[in-house]
């Protein structure tokens, strides 16, 4: 059974694979002050007695990743581990001016998308932020675009603005809101589909015809239905690619 650990700024998912068949997978909150001896006690607790025979992760949270480190070698010293970094071999290539810029996840991502989908393909992110990478037909990182994610952007907002509170992210039942409430969920869900939309057709317009645009991250299922240009909703995509690069690596 492979245990594969994506640590993300704000959530850390994770699942278990046997084989290609994912078996189960969760979701808790990423908390850079835990130990590695807490972090064993969580995981072990989750896997409830599932004998894990590998171990793949990726960490945009250094902190996390140290802890995470620590943990294996104490708790699993006899697993064949591997942590996304330079000199793994991922099969992807990272046509970009500084490669080291690039977030493990997304590479992670990168090679799923090409795997599942082919190129050129665009995967959309919905995390801390809303990440737009491009891979090429060769399953080459191409770049991509940032943005603010639609959690941060709402609490911001709220934060900002005397009179706006902060909503629950959840599809209003009218575009034109009739209250705060339903005028603040009208412009964060249609304001990030049509944000969605715009960035992949700028995309397109350069790379040119898209093979598929995959939406990932724990915020996908929210937007996904209003974007036009999304053909795929591939909610493990970056676990995924930890599972592949385990493969090429063990």
């Amino acid at each position: 059974m492979l245990l594969a650990i994506d640590v993300g700024n704000t959530n850390t998912v994770l699942a278990t694979f046997d084989g290609e068949i994912l078996t189960r997978s969760w979701r808790i909150k990423t908390d850079s002050r835990h130990t590695a001896d807490e972090l064993a006690l969580t995981i072990r607790g989750l896997l409830d007695g599932a004998k894990i025979t590998g171990i793949a992760a990726c960490s945009t949270v250094p902190a996390v990743l140290h802890e995470l480190r620590l943990m294996f070698a104490g708790y699993y010293p006899q697993v064949p581990v591997v942590v996304v970094e330079p000199g793994v071999r991922t099969g992807v290539q990272l046509t970009y001016n500084n490669p080291r810029e690039v977030g493990t996840d997304r590479v992670m991502n990168t090679l799923a998308a090409h795997t599942l989908y082919g190129g050129p393909t665009v995967v959309v992110d919905f995390g801390t932020s809303t990440s737009f990478d491009v891979v090429s037909a060769r399953g080459e990182f191409l770049g991509g675009a940032l943005a603010p994610g639609v959690e941060i952007s709402a609490d911001a907002l709220a934060a900002r603005a005397a009179q706006l509170v902060k909503v629950e992210l959840t599809r209003p039942p009218r575009a034109v809101g009739k209250n705060t409430v339903e005028a603040l969920q009208s412009g964060i869900l249609y304001g990030f589909a049509g944000q969605v939309d715009g960035i992949v057709g700028r995309i397109a317009a350069e790379v040119g015809e898209l093979r598929a645009v995959v939406a990932t991250g724990g915020l996908a299922p929210l937007i996904v239905g209003e974007c036009r240009t999304v053909t795929h909703h591939e909610p493990h995509l970056t676990l995924i690619g930890l599972r592949l690069v385990h493969a090429k690596n063990v």
